[in-house]
Parts: structure tokens; C-alpha cells; sequence
């Protein structure tokens, strides 16, 4: 059962995701431009000792204090997936970007009730950026409150996705469709497209083949910056979505991005 209003749990867990971050931002920059192996996943994504490491250190972290909450994370599998809480960890989300050297690679951490993220947080190591949203409340960066641009036509925004190598022949003609309509397309960025739609620079950012731990942390940072995110459908994001993520900057422009795609 979801709960409609947000726990009071929340903000202790909160404080605890926040210093998290900070000692993963520091271990991220102990790699970064530094010489590292990387290896090849099976699905042809590549993986370094930094992330393996830093999500080590998170989920020992997470165990410690708290022994019953599952984890999901990207480099380590999953535990306790039925437990009420389940944190979501990506080490590093664009691992490509950091191996090449690109500073728009980031560290994401959500924490959900009952499949619901109650908190997720954008972490950017390399500029010091830190997007928090908490469900229910506005988002911050840096502890400031943040903002969308709030846009509303398709004709007007500034649409963002990190690399059309993601897109399937389908998908390919999905993100033309809808980049024919918008005012400028950009590509690179990570989760660093999202950090900069909730706070006004980007208006929509489109992607396909994510999975949770990609996205879980970005819904609470999203909405409570006052734009919408969901799945190509309109559905909202879950654990076992698709992977397929549309966010926008307001209500308005997000329904006019998914008239686009039918």
C-alpha cells in the first residue's frame, strides 16, 4: 500500500542520502581522469573499478543503517526487493562520459516506499551540483529551491538525450517525430540533462533503454521541480518499467511531447 503524503521518515532519510553522496563524490574524483580498467557488460556497457567500488561503499553504508531496507543497484544485483524501503544506487551514471573525461557523469540515489521513490538525489561530482527532491516538497540544488522552466509549447523547448546509439529503429523514429517540433536538440549529459531541466535551463529531456537505477532517483527531483516524467505512455516510472523516459518542464509540454510520439 502506497502512502499519499510523505512519511516523516523521510527527512532522516534524506540527511542520510545526502551525506552518502558526499562520500561518493568524493571517491568518484579520486578516479576521475585517473588511469582505470574498463571492462565490457554483456549488454556491451562499460564498467570500471570506480563504480564497482563506490557502489560497494554505498551499499555497506546502507546496511549498516539500516539492515532491513532492500537495494537495487546497477553494478552489485539486488537484495530485498520486497522490503517497504528499497534503495536504488547508479555509482556513476554515464560511466562513458567518465572514462572519456567529460565532468556531466553523476551519482544517483533514490529511495522508495512501497515502489514509490520518497527521495532521489542528483549528485554531479566534478562541479559540486546536488539536486534533491523529496516526494511532496520542492526540489533544491545546493539546498536552493529549484524551478522548470515551466515552458508549455513543443515549438519553444530545448530537448536533450544523452546519445541516439540508445534508440532502436523504432525508437529512432519516435525521437524525430518529436525533435522536428522543439525549438533546439541537444545531445550528451547523462543524468546531468535532468539536474538541468529542473532547474529551467533544459525543457525536455527523451531517452529509451534505462533502467531503474537510471531513473528512479529523477522522478522526486522532477516533479518537485514542478515538471512531469513518466514513460512514453504516461504512465508513471516504476521498477518494472521499460526504459523508456519522457520529462518535461511543465504539465502542458509534456502532453504535447506525448501527442507527438502517438
Amino acid at each position: 500500500m502506497q502512502r499519499s503524503t510523505t512519511p516523516p521518515e523521510t527527512e532522516m532519510l534524506a540527511r542520510f542520502a545526502d551525506g552518502l553522496a558526499d562520500v561518493t563524490d568524493a571517491m568518484a574524483m579520486t578516479y576521475f581522469r585517473k588511469p582505470l580498467d574498463v571492462e565490457q557488460k554483456p549488454d556491451l556497457s562499460p564498467v570500471t573499478q570506480a563504480d564497482r567500488a563506490i557502489e560497494a561503499a554505498m551499499r555497506e553504508s546502507i546496511a549498516q543503517r539500516f539492515p532491513t531496507h532492500g537495494i537495487l543497484g546497477e553494478e552489485h544485483g539486488d537484495a530485498r526487493l520486497d522490503a517497504d524501503y528499497v534503495w536504488v544506487l547508479d555509482p556513476i551514471d554515464g560511466t562513458k562520459s567518465f572514462v572519456s573525461g567529460m565532468p556531466t557523469f553523476g551519482t544517483l540515489i533514490a529511495c522508495l516506499f512501497n515502489g514509490t521513490p520518497e527521495l532521489g538525489i542528483i549528485s554531479i561530482p566534478p562541479t559540486g551540483e546536488r539536486w534533491m527532491g523529496l516526494r511532496g516538497k520542492p526540489s533544491t540544488l545546493n539546498g536552493a529551491l529549484c524551478r522548470t522552466s515551466g515552458r508549455t509549447r513543443l515549438a519553444d523547448a530545448i530537448l536533450y538525450t544523452t546519445t541516439p546509439d540508445t534508440f532502436d529503429a523504432a525508437g529512432t523514429a519516435q525521437f524525430e517525430a518529436l525533435s522536428r517540433k522543439v525549438a533546439m536538440r541537444r545531445f550528451g549529459g547523462d543524468c546531468y540533462g535532468y539536474g538541468l531541466l529542473a532547474s529551467g535551463h533544459v525543457d525536455l529531456v527523451f531517452e529509451m533503454n534505462l533502467h531503474p537505477y537510471d531513473y528512479m532517483a529523477l522522478v522526486p527531483v522532477i516533479e518537485g521541480a514542478g515538471g512531469v516524467i513518466s514513460d512514453w505512455k504516461g504512465e508513471a516510472l516504476g521498477l518494472h518499467s521499460e526504459g523508456q523516459v519522457v520529462a518535461a518542464a511543465s504539465a502542458a509540454l509534456h502532453a504535447e511531447a506525448l501527442a507527438a510520439l502517438s
